[in-house]
């Protein structure tokens, strides 16, 4: 069994109106450092979004979460920030926002597999 490593994790959260701090969780972010690990899920409840607010810009959202994706990912067209490295990429996707899109607090864990523990955390926070 692999020895199990320190991780950061921090949820992705819609808030449709960013005036009344309701929100839904969209996605989860992981980054492990020691392991050279960073991903993240993303789930998209439009049928939640609309009852917090029936006009919210749901294809506006989706765009920019999968800009998150491409930036995690290190994909090519995710721009600039993109071709930083894990830690820098981890550190601008989780930096405060008061936007639509915000993130919750970074928290910490240990894992053996970032991968399983990305897939549990997404089962757990926005499933």
């Amino acid at each position: 069994m692999s020895e199990r490593k320190a991780y950061n994790y921090a949820v992705i959260r819609v808030v449709p109106r960013v005036e009344r701090d309701e929100f839904v969780n969209a996605g989860v972010i992981l980054f492990s450092p020691q392991k050279k690990f960073l991903g993240t899920r993303i789930a998209l409840s439009e049928e939640k979004l609309r009852a917090l607010w029936p006009e919210t810009p749901v294809e506006a959202i989706r765009n920019h979460l999968r800009a998150v994706e491409r930036i995690c990912d290190g994909e090519s067209d995710g721009g600039p920030i993109a071709r930083l490295s894990l830690s820098e990429r981890f550190q601008w996707l989780t930096s405060p926002r008061s936007t639509m899109i915000q993130i919750s607090p970074v928290r910490t864990g240990l894992t053996a597999e970032p991968l399983a523990t990305l897939e549990q955390l997404a089962v757990d926070l926005i499933s």
